[in-house]
């Protein structure tokens, strides 16, 4: 290299210019694109001709329709009954997740993942039971803060008996649900790095520690996720994530940003069919 280049070289990348308290930043920003190139790329050389798994996501159940995220415990029961009658096999999420990982082999054809978010207490007195009829896996993401404080929310009691059913794996919700989107136009850069650091662990700890299980499975709240939140969640011990994206899951997708299908009340008979099948329309996100 020419002396004047080196010199500019020097200059450009001076301890001047980069300055102690901006090199923790920088140092993230390039382990985080890192990461996200790394993941990207082993997603790709996995995917081949993948067609995907459709994995759906619920948030209530009731005997009305209360608002957009409650489902029905008739209609439920209906499109259990219709994943039976059209062949479908339901797989636990943590399947699907060590296949796209290469873990484990092939799929059976038309595998569908079910997975419910919040532990909304209509979950253990509608849910479970037909649960239990129909011998479904699903994966429940709960936040802690919630559990035996809120209204709405189950019991770490009744949290136990379902993981004790051998159908339902607990992953997590984060803490207390924030939008990391929101928090970090709102927070200073340092307090947001703790915001994230405290949600993804702090949950993960508290879940383990009263439920007894391990829990590595994670879904971004509102379905916000970047590449470094991505990061923040594989360094905290997560293998996988879920968000809201609708579309069929493949090997393609990073493995900490797995898409899922937001499932309401109106997704019955035909509708539901073309959600299985990828042809369902864009909704907006949901919790």
């Amino acid at each position: 290299m020419p002396a004047s280049r080196a010199r500019s070289s020097d200059r450009r990348f001076s301890s001047r210019s980069l300055d102690a308290e901006a090199l923790p930043a920088v140092l993230r920003r390039t382990r985080v694109l890192f990461f996200a190139s790394a993941v990207l790329v082993a997603g790709l050389a996995r995917a081949g001709g993948d067609p995907g798994t459709p994995i759906l996501v619920y948030h209530r159940f009731g005997g009305n329709v209360a608002d957009r995220m409650t489902v029905r415990t008739s209609v439920f029961e209906g499109q259990l009954e219709h994943l039976a009658r059209q062949g479908y096999i339901v797989i636990p999420l943590k399947r699907l997740v060590a296949h796209l990982r290469g873990d484990e082999p092939a799929l059976p054809p038309r595998s569908v993942v079910i997975t419910v978010d919040d532990a909304h207490r209509s979950v253990y007195t509608e849910a479970l039971p037909l649960l239990r009829r129909h011998r479904i896996p699903v994966t429940l993401f709960v936040y802690p803060s919630a559990v035996s404080h809120a209204d709405y929310a189950m019991t770490w009691e009744q949290l136990r008996e379902l993981a004790a059913t051998g159908l339902v794996d607990i992953g997590s919700h984060t803490y207390w649900h924030p939008n990391f989107a929101k928090e970090k136009r709102r927070l200073t850069e340092v307090a947001y790095q703790r915001l994230v650091e405290d949600q993804l662990r702090r949950s993960r700890s508290e879940l383990e520690r009263r439920l007894g299980t391990p829990v590595d499975l994670l879904a971004w709240p509102f379905g916000v996720y970047d590449d470094e939140l991505m990061y923040k969640a594989a360094g905290a011990g997560y293998v996988a994530a879920v968000t809201l994206e609708r579309r069929h899951a493949t090997a393609a997708d990073p493995i900490l940003a797995l898409p899922r299908y937001l499932v309401t009340d109106q997704d019955q008979d035909a509708r539901f069919e073309a959600l299985l099948a990828g042809r369902s329309a864009a909704r907006g996100a949901g919790r």
